[in-house]
């Protein structure tokens, strides 16, 4: 979906971001850099891994840079490397759909080559339709020209994958197919602009230039589906604890949309109607203590090593007249927890290395997965911090606790993810859907919405490059064979905010991650979680 058109800025206040890239990726960053000249400063680098470090490195000792974009292998050598914001562009499920099509006519027989990650969903696809796939990764340019030599002895003739692959290959005597479109680089330029507006704060002419109240609420109450009595129930409380100033606490599993919520919550406030004020959102459990702190609270030029020159405003000086979202409040460090009560009583924060209180007037609506009364017994989070965050509190139904919602949310998931890959729904869907939902209602969905959302663009993406398949109960089962496994199932009862079922401890976390041969990201997409959350079972499980 193409960007909505949008007021240019002065160049003054402009972000900055830097695209790093080499070979035919470079030309694609160019091409589609024109398209965002009015909302930002923008300037290829046509660099690659050491020498584009030491090349970002110095600039930056005189330069302002508020985002990076670059891809595949440079972009993660770079993201490990760079103080600054790296925004690394990914291919689509539909991109490489494509690319395998484009590698089809020149060959039979195909190579894919990825950098460090396999994508498991190729051996499924090339079995559906008949490819002949074989699959490699690669950790450094030698490991790739490795790879290639392998693939090309076995009689592969073209070869997918991002610059450096295609080079290599094309350097074998090899067809090439690069597997980028200019769809995925212009995701990646609203991703890095969105950072940028947060991220910017302060510009090296000592200039003030807040942008962050750019952030809005993407969702809103017309997004909390269902029409089950639970969801009418909480579209009800949202609308209620809206007129509040009061902080907000969400409890519920992973995958249940505790973020969908806490939007529509600030979009329904006088904080954002009419006033357009911002709504930013962070992981706490997903962040470093030390960077948490920074990016909460904001530092002064030479608080740390590696600190932003000129000082850096935090999350609630950019939320200030806003909204401030506090996910995964649980994995908050206790240190952390003493400096968030002290903001949240004095209505004003230090940054860190500073002494001047800073006014602030923010909203708080954190979430949790997990049981914080269980936390507050076992002395790893603060109750006098709890019941200051809890002042209004929401329960977020179980995806399984309110079944009769699940074939709606599976028809407008289903549609939404063809038309992302360009393709139309069946004029029959809603009637196939229909027949397959007791056996989407037999399903536990231990992931939630999250997880029918990541099956829906699974199912898309099959019927999108077969338009004439039929929605079965069979197809669905081969798509998705993890639905087999509820059969005779019965639903579990309603479990506390913060208990995630048994089944899912034992299964997903060990189980489901050898399934999987170790891989991370290949476990987390199956259980419709995310990488972070993964890890966090694997530590306390």
């Amino acid at each position: 979906m193409r960007r909505p058109p949008q007021p240019p800025l002065d160049h003054r206040d402009k972000p900055v971001i830097w695209t790093v890239s080499v070979s035919r990726l470079f030309d694609l960053f160019r091409d589609i850099t024109l398209e965002y000249d009015d909302l930002a400063t923008i300037e290829p680098i046509n660099l690659g891994f050491d020498d584009a470090v030491r090349h970002i490195r110095e600039r930056m000792a005189t330069e302002r840079c508020d985002a990076v974009i670059a891809a595949g292998s440079n972009g993660a050598y770079l993201k490990g490397r760079l103080s600054v914001p790296v925004i690394i562009a990914k291919a689509s499920g539909y991109d490489v759909m494509q690319a395998l099509a484009r590698a089809r006519r020149i060959s039979p027989h195909i190579g894919v080559v990825t950098y460090q990650d396999p994508m498991p969903e190729l051996a499924e696809f090339a079995a559906t339709f008949g490819f002949q796939i074989a699959q490699r990764t690669y950790a450094t340019e030698e490991d790739a020209r490795a790879q290639i030599n392998e693939l090309k002895a076995a009689g592969v003739k073209a070869v997918v994958g991002a610059g450096l692959v295609t080079d290599l290959a094309e350097e074998a005597g090899l067809a090439a197919v690069f597997v980028y479109s200019a769809t995925a680089i212009r995701r990646a330029f609203d991703d890095a602009l969105e950072l940028a507006r947060l991220t910017q704060i302060e510009s090296n002419r000592g200039r003030r230039t807040v942008v962050a109240d750019t952030l809005r609420a993407r969702h809103g109450l017309h997004d909390l589906r269902g029409e089950s009595e639970a969801m009418e129930a909480l579209r009800q409380s949202v609308v209620l604890y809206a007129r509040s100033p009061a902080t907000v606490l969400i409890q519920g599993e992973t995958g249940s949309g505790k973020e969908l919520v806490a939007q529509a919550i600030h979009r329904e406030s006088p904080r954002s109607l009419g006033a357009n004020r911002p709504f930013i959102a962070i992981n706490c459990g997903a962040i470093a203590e030390s960077l948490l702190e920074s990016e909460l609270f904001g530092h002064e030029d030479g608080a740390f090593t590696g600190a932003r020159r000129g000082g850096h405003a935090g999350l609630f000086e950019a939320a200030n007249h806003g909204t401030l979202f506090l996910d995964e409040i649980g994995e908050m460090p206790l240190a952390l927890q003493t400096r968030l009560l002290r903001v949240l009583e004095e209505r004003e924060v230090v940054r860190v290395g500073g002494t001047r209180p800073i006014a602030i007037n923010v909203r708080i609506i954190s979430a949790t997965h997990c049981d914080l009364e269980q936390r507050i017994r076992e002395g790893r989070f603060r109750a006098d911090l709890f019941y200051r965050l809890a002042v209004l509190r929401l329960h977020l139904p179980a995806l399984r606790e309110r079944a009769s919602d699940i074939p709606g949310l599976t028809e407008w998931s289903l549609k939404n993810a063809l038309a992302a890959l360009g393709a139309r729904p069946h004029p029959n869907l809603h009637a196939e859907i229909q027949a397959c939902a007791p056996l989407l209602r037999r399903y536990d969905w231990p992931g939630n919405v999250r997880e029918l959302r990541n099956l829906a663009e699974r199912l898309a993406l099959f019927l999108a490059a077969e338009p004439l398949q039929a929605l079965t109960p069979a197809f669905v089962l081969g798509v998705a064979p993890e639905l087999a496994n509820a059969g005779g199932t019965a639903v579990l009862p309603a479990a506390p905010a913060a208990t995630v079922p048994p089944r899912l401890e034992d299964e997903s976390a060990s189980a489901v991650l050898a399934r999987f041969g170790g891989r991370r990201d290949a476990a987390a997409h199956y259980l419709g979680i995310s990488r972070t959350t993964l890890w966090r079972r694997l530590r306390t499980g």
